[in-house]
């Protein structure tokens, strides 16, 4: 039996009860301990009094929508974020990444593609290369990475990013001048095992620009390069 300290904690948000029923038995199984909530506002009390290792959330909740709280629990957690959902359309996985999810699986769904895909985020997000320098700076401590307790700070102030920002931003940032291909930036940041659209890196590009860009129209850290990808220009 696995150490109870060890034991990753899944909060579940989502309404129908079958679902949730199905889930926690499957989640269960595997080996994580999960909790569950059937509502938004219910959701946001478990999130802050559990601290759970990773959220599972529908989107289409009564009293608190999911995407309101993602957008609240990402005022002041990176913990990874799986969102479950009937909207199945691009523009709607846009969005949800848009607002700091972490992967997107659409209804109806099987239950061990979940699993492979909380495994693979959790994996990704738990585990980081090790850096030549713990910690790198530019222009004169406007922006800061400490790679180890991957914290970014900002004219020195601590901003938070999500976990898949900052693995874009790190990969980035470790090899500044180099053009990523968005599907490079794919597999670097989200894992080779991601299903999700290449315009998924523009809208995590997107977010991490208004957290360390003073001018987003025109960014001095992450640039555009037309027609290919993204490059890191810092100094």
């Amino acid at each position: 039996m696995a150490d109870a300290k060890n034991v990753k904690k899944i909060l579940v948000v989502e309404d129908e009860a079958k679902i949730m029923d199905a889930l926690r038995a499957y989640l269960e199984n595997a080996g994580f301990a999960v909790y569950s909530a059937e509502d938004g506002a219910a959701g946001l009390r478990a999130f802050n009094e559990l601290g759970p290792d990773l959220v599972v959330l529908d989107l289409m909740l009564p009293k608190l929508s999911g995407e309101r709280l993602c957008q609240e629990i990402r005022r002041f957690s990176r913990v990874p974020i799986v969102m479950l959902t009937a909207k199945s359309g691009e523009d709607d996985k846009i969005s949800g990444f848009s607002l700091g999810a972490d992967d997107y699986v659409t209804k109806p769904f099987s239950p061990r593609e979940l699993l492979a895909r909380i495994q693979s985020v959790l994996r990704r997000c738990g585990e980081e290369t090790s850096p030549l320098y713990s910690s790198m700076s530019w222009n004169d401590g406007d922006l800061e990475i400490d790679f180890e307790s991957r914290m970014l700070k900002k004219r020195g102030a601590e901003t938070s990013l999500t976990p898949s920002e900052f693995k874009i931003l790190s990969s980035l940032a470790r090899r500044p001048g180099r053009t990523f291909t968005r599907d490079e930036l794919i597999e670097l940041a989200l894992g080779t095992d991601f299903d999700g659209f290449e315009r998924t890196v523009d809208s995590h590009v997107k977010n991490l620009r208004g957290k360390i860009e003073d001018d987003t129209s025109n960014p001095r850290y992450i640039l555009t390069v037309r027609g290919v990808g993204y490059k890191f220009g810092g100094k």
